[in-house]
């Protein structure tokens, strides 16, 4: 018998996600090689759709010559194939199949996608926030992707019946932060590159101590929220989360050591002889090692080095 062309092409658009992933994320890279072959491709293929569509509004298509409407109607159109092939099954555009076949398999609906598209329809129109509008955007642009990967998570061999609620405010929590350390890391670019303002009151050059301070805190009690929800996690899901978690700890731990001044000039990262001795400490499952910056890695009951006791 033939292969099976549905099959086929959407093996073909899950490999074309996973390329992605490759070229913009070091991190979650790394982090989804501790998942098997089938939630590593799930996760990938959610990855690889965020950020078409976060490129979109960022930059790309403006850099192709789009003018603001075109960019606008492009992210439309994006969020109207995403729901047809979440539908139907099929997309011509091969991201948009890949992530399809995940919603499809993991029950990831429109009450997780629009509210995604929704902040994204935001960077186009709104260059600074309240603490009310912040809210709404956060959750949308990071922690509903956290409640779509924990979709995968619970559809794995493995996985623990139940808490729910204590792996939605794990998912919330976790999307949250990496979403702040975001902010203070681009903050230059965002502001010099795109014309944003994300944090309510803080331009890059009104940034103080005590501003970083308190949103480093905030990091943190995000971060540990989000560690105590991943032992309902079944065991390969755990290690890949708690990499990302202790990637962004270890992110946050050298901001926090950065002035405040200097974080519009710089893009601050971890780097990769770090990223390497924090993923071997994950994967020992349970060695502390001393890295430069902190302490990382440990049991996963452990507390991690700095932390509050969560794009």
């Amino acid at each position: 018998m033939g292969i099976d062309p549905l099959s086929r092409y959407s093996e073909t658009a899950s490999r074309s996600a996973g390329v992605v992933i490759g070229s913009y994320s070091t991190s979650f890279g790394l982090a989804c090689r501790l998942l098997g072959p089938r939630p590593r491709r799930d996760i990938e293929n959610i990855y690889a759709l965020v950020r078409v569509a976060d490129e979109l509004v960022d930059g790309a298509a403006r850099s192709a010559g789009l003018d603001p409407a075109a960019v606008c109607a492009q992210l439309d159109r994006l969020e109207r194939e995403t729901e047809q092939a979440m539908a139907t099954g099929y997309s011509t555009n091969m991201v948009v199949h890949a992530f399809a076949a995940t919603a499809r398999r993991t029950a990831i609906d429109t009450s997780l996608t629009r509210p995604f598209f929704a902040s994204m329809r935001t960077d186009l129109d709104v260059d600074s926030h309240s603490p009310d509008t912040l809210a709404e955007y956060i959750y949308g642009s990071a922690e509903v992707v956290g409640l779509m990967c924990l979709q995968v998570f619970r559809a794995m061999d493995g996985a623990c019946a139940g808490h729910d609620e204590e792996l939605v405010r794990a998912a919330r929590s976790l999307g949250a932060a990496f979403q702040k350390v975001n902010f203070l890391r681009d903050l230059g670019a965002d502001s010099a590159d795109l014309g944003r303002s994300y944090l309510p009151g803080v331009g890059p050059e009104g940034l103080t101590e005590p501003d970083k301070r308190e949103l480093l805190a905030d990091i943190r009690r995000d971060l540990a929220v989000a560690k105590a929800g991943m032992g309902y996690l079944a065991p390969p899901a755990r290690r890949a989360v708690r990499l990302a978690h202790d990637l962004f700890l270890a992110l946050a731990a050298r901001l926090e050591h950065v002035p405040a001044a200097e974080l519009s000039r710089r893009r601050v990262r971890v780097p990769a002889v770090q990223k390497a001795c924090i993923a071997l400490a994950v994967c020992a499952g349970g060695r502390r090692t001393r890295v430069h910056g902190g302490v990382q890695g440990g049991a996963p009951g452990a507390r991690p080095a700095g932390a509050a006791v969560s794009r």
